[in-house]
């Protein structure tokens, strides 16, 4: 595997998984109030959309900056 390659997947592990624990985050907080199930499971998916399109640019240049 080529060293661009290996910072990818590291890359995607990283921004993934903060996009995943975000977003169950939101989904635990809105169980606790009297929020639809439907605004729960859409609002977790935002959550998840956004924090990847926020995260990318973070992450990638650490990650690169890291390994190279």
């Amino acid at each position: 595997m080529s060293a661009e390659g290996k910072i990818a997947k590291i890359s995607a592990v990283w921004y993934l998984g903060i996009s995943f624990g975000l977003s169950l985050m939101f989904f635990v907080i809105t169980t606790l109030g009297n929020y639809p199930v439907v605004a729960r499971y859409g609002g977790a998916i935002w959550v998840f959309i956004l924090t990847i399109i926020i995260s990318m640019p973070l992450v990638i240049p650490r990650i690169k900056k890291k390994y190279q």
